[in-house]
């Protein structure tokens, strides 16, 4: 098969998923109890208030009517109003998300960080006490519920030794940058970076635990085959075979891992927002839940799986054009 026609294949699939994904949420709206124009109103509305609101907002149509309604705006680019706020659905969705993408970058830097040397020193030093330690890390790091090491770090580094602030960032990287490039001082960067360590830690560390696995077993898997053996037969350092030729090897499936793992930081940075109080879409979705604010969760989401399908769609064509076999 070729590229063009593998990519094809791959952006129906994708949008078969964005739609469903809009499609269950619309359901789960239409499921949920409670009276949506009642929502949208203050506590005490009249009725007649309360039926012209459903009027004016379609909701007295039938559910079909009212799902391909949602559709067509959905396609038109009108995500509807925020019935708390009366705001545009999207621009509630585009403020917040340079903060998670702010987020879910820096917990993979820091993954990839601890990760990669972890896996190759337990993969070289197989049944020694360097392995044991960097295995025992990788399952406490899968089996730490995020919530509580965002709890346990807030406690140690930042209430007992206030190395680390705890609270909302009062500045974005964007921000940061330009003050940066403007006046040339790096105050505003270091704010940003010491805000933002608690929370990479966190989202990152399920990630660091699967990489440093990841790592280990496919540098196991390349250290053991002939090239390794030719390579040492010829006189070259061990460091040379281990970073130039094993590594290298065992980069592209986890390349490919990194790329998924993205969307899945993007979506799954709601928990760690909200115990950061970080200002993203996780810290918005949790307010929406609260209020029942509809359009703007489903807003949320609807972004959360087209930046994922878009994600899975990039790292299949990057891997599918190093590994033709893919296609097939």
């Amino acid at each position: 098969m070729s590229l063009g026609k593998f990519l094809v294949r791959r952006i129906l699939q994708g949008i078969f998923v964005i739609w469903g994904a809009i499609t269950i949420m619309f359901g789960l709206r239409a499921v949920s109890p409670g009276d949506p124009a009642s929502l949208m109103l203050a506590e005490g509305a009249t009725q007649e208030l309360i039926e012209q609101v459903r009027r004016e907002e379609g909701l007295d149509q039938p559910i079909y009517v009212q799902y391909f309604d949602y559709l067509q705006g959905i396609v038109t680019g009108d995500f509807g109003y925020s019935w708390q706020s009366n705001r545009e659905v999207e621009a509630m969705v585009i403020e917040r998300i340079p903060a998670t993408v702010e987020l879910a970058v820096a917990a993979t830097i820091v993954a990839v960080a601890i990760a990669i040397p972890l896996g190759v020193i337990s993969a070289t030093r197989r049944n020694q006490p360097s392995d044991y330690g960097a295995t025992l890390f990788s399952l406490l790091g899968i089996s730490t519920p995020n919530f509580w090491l965002g709890l346990m770090l807030i406690l140690v580094l930042g209430v007992w030794t206030g190395v680390f602030p705890t609270g909302r960032r009062p500045v974005g990287l964007g921000e940061a940058a330009m003050t940066f490039a403007q006046t040339g001082s790096p105050g505003d960067l270091f704010t940003w970076l010491r805000y933002i360590t608690l929370p990479a830690l966190t989202l990152g560390t399920y990630f660091t635990a699967l990489i440093t696995r990841l790592t280990r077993s496919g540098m196991i898997d390349e250290l053991g085959k002939p090239y390794v053996t030719a390579s040492r037969a010829k006189g070259l350092p061990n460091v040379l075979v281990r970073y130039k030729h094993v590594l290298r090897n065992t980069m592209i499936p986890i390349i490919t891992v990194l790329g998924l793992q993205m969307g899945t930081l993007m979506g799954g940075a709601v928990i760690t927002e909200t115990v950061f109080n970080w200002p993203g879409l996780g810290l918005r979705l949790i307010d929406a839940l609260d209020t029942r604010d509809w359009p703007l969760m489903q807003g949320i989401i609807l972004f959360i799986a087209v930046a994922f399908v878009v994600i899975n769609i990039v790292v299949d064509a990057l891997y599918s054009y190093l590994n033709p076999q893919v296609r097939e």
